[in-house]
């Protein structure tokens, strides 16, 4: 099990192991989330650009300005 003392700043030390776990390092950004029983857990918010690639497939056909605005209006959405 790692753990950490807080100093008197708050502040607490990540251990090496943890930061290793989640990929993260200095300067990166972390998440605390509390959920409804109180239990807290620790997400990274910083990801490399490289790990969306990917992520989103391309469309299978251009698709214009004009025609998503036409098929918006054609749904009865506001022009």
């Amino acid at each position: 099990m790692a753990t950490s003392t807080i100093t008197t700043k708050g502040q607490v030390t990540i251990p090496k192991q943890i930061r290793n776990l989640l990929n993260i390092d200095k300067g990166d950004r972390i998440e605390f989330l509390v959920d409804n029983n109180g239990t807290v857990t620790i997400w990274p918010i910083t990801t490399d650009i490289t790990e969306l690639k990917g992520l989103v497939s391309k469309p299978e056909k251009y698709v214009s300005l004009k025609d998503m605005k036409n098929a918006i209006r054609d749904q009865g959405g506001r022009s």
